[in-house]
């Protein structure tokens, strides 16, 4: 009898599991919002620098261009923003954005190679090639 109480009390007895502690750092946590760029512009709320404003802009707040029509689909876009007889191109395929201007209205904007033209909406060449239409 004194057996079987003795293997009940021992079955039935808590287990005390070892657990290895080891010092660990803190993890950083990312917080939300504080992607600021070197302007203060928060990438994360579409905020990005424009050269022209002087100013964090939404550039999809602009006009839109798309690529022009040569079979090909896109998922990405491209946009412009006036200022009085200046535009900034903020192009897709472009790591920083391209100041063009224009002498007299209704002329098209140019810098070097690129130039905006001012028909049915917006074409935007480089050289001789169309690379934009935007409305």
């Amino acid at each position: 009898m004194f057996l079987v109480m003795a293997i009940a009390v021992i079955s039935c007895g808590k287990k005390v599991s070892q657990v290895n502690i080891t010092s660990k750092e803190p993890q950083k946590e990312a917080i939300v919002g504080a992607d600021s760029d070197s302007h203060g512009c928060k990438a994360s709320a579409g905020y990005t620098w424009s050269i022209l404003k002087k100013e964090c802009i939404r550039v999809f707040e602009g006009t839109k261009l798309s690529h022009y029509d040569d079979g090909k689909t896109y998922t990405t876009a491209s946009y412009v923003i006036f200022d009085g007889n200046k535009a900034e191109l903020f192009l897709d395929t472009q790591k920083e954005s391209i100041i063009l201007e224009r002498k007299f209205e209704g002329d098209s904007w140019v810098n070097g190679d690129w130039q905006l033209i001012p028909w049915k909406g917006y074409v935007l060449k480089k050289g001789k090639d169309i690379l934009y239409t935007g409305e």
